[in-house]
């Protein structure tokens, strides 16, 4: 039986109209946010004002630019980077928490966490202080050698790369050394000046080199493939007959563990983008630091082979 003519029009008018319903959030709702929708914060395991604050928030500024949202970047020094690693681990796996920090820190704190992307390759500068009479590094092993109590060198924190460095050393030429462990580089480089020890392990920054420019600290080393551009006169450890001390460091960014992959994949193409950026670029450059290129797991793998050390 057909259906009579009135119903057809109001079968018609009901399916236009949910028709019209349903098309209608579509247009009026706003779209969905896209990823991260809200601040990222990067907490930088080292006090504000050395190089690898500078390089986090020079690397935040363009991560915010891509990202059109707040990256806030929040020092937390101390224990050699497990106090900010141990933030992490409480932290969601959202992408929105994410650490600055050394890849020897992850092993110390022997940490659960996503490594997401690497930055930067950081040459260890072994110098003199005012305290050591001695010009280069063969001196300070024959000064060394007759210092009673034994000679005391500064590092950023036990287990760091400068503490690595020191033990193998130590090892090798069988003199005593006394480990004297800061927190960050700011208040040792301060103390270095001062002549408060003898010897200093840090990384290469723009001031540290001016003051071997200025002849108040003396450049004895490097941990280093090869010699730097910004200082060719100074051998590298390997060099001097201690390859096994020829040592530097790799810092990235890590997030708290069971991050989805794609994700961290996400923001390792982030970082990728910025260290192209030649605000960054100079900044490395000028502290002779290599930027670190690979993915989310080639940056894991070096992360392992580091922490193991």
């Amino acid at each position: 039986m057909r259906a009579p003519q009135g119903t057809d029009t109001g079968r018609r008018a009901l399916l236009a109209a949910a028709a019209c319903a349903l098309a209608w959030p579509a247009q009026a709702l706003p779209a969905r946010p896209a990823w991260p929708g809200a601040s990222v914060r990067i907490v930088v395991a080292y006090p504000a004002g050395g190089v690898s604050d500078m390089v986090a928030r020079a690397l935040a500024e363009q991560l915010a630019q891509q990202w059109g949202t707040a990256v806030i970047v929040d020092n937390r020094p101390g224990a050699s980077g497990t106090v900010a690693l141990e933030l992490l681990a409480r932290s969601a796996p959202d992408g929105r928490t994410l650490v600055f920090a050394a890849a020897t820190a992850v092993g110390l704190a022997a940490a659960s966490v996503t490594p997401v992307a690497g930055v930067m390759r950081t040459p260890m500068l072994l110098v003199g202080t005012p305290a050591l009479k001695a010009a280069d590094f063969e001196g300070m092993l024959a000064e060394a050698r007759g210092m009673p109590g034994g000679i005391r060198w500064a590092t950023t924190g036990e287990g760091t790369t400068g503490h690595a460095v020191l033990q193998r050393i130590e090892q090798a030429t069988r003199i005593p050394i006394v480990h004297v462990p800061y927190k960050g580089g700011g208040q040792q480089l301060n103390d270095a000046l001062a002549g408060h020890f003898e010897l200093l392990s840090t990384n290469v920054a723009p001031l540290q080199l001016q003051a071997l420019r200025a002849g108040r600290l003396k450049a004895l080393a490097v941990g280093a493939p090869k010699r730097l551009a910004a200082l060719p006169d100074v051998p590298t450890l390997a060099q001097l007959g201690h390859a096994q001390a020829n040592l530097d460091s790799l810092f990235g960014l890590f997030a708290p563990p069971q991050m989805a992959p794609a994700l961290a994949q996400r923001i390792n193409a982030a970082v990728a983008q910025a260290l192209r950026a030649p605000a960054i670029r100079s900044r490395l450059e000028a502290a002779s630091n290599q930027p670190f290129e690979g993915s989310a797991t080639e940056f894991a793998q070096q992360v392992m082979r580091e922490a193991g050390r």
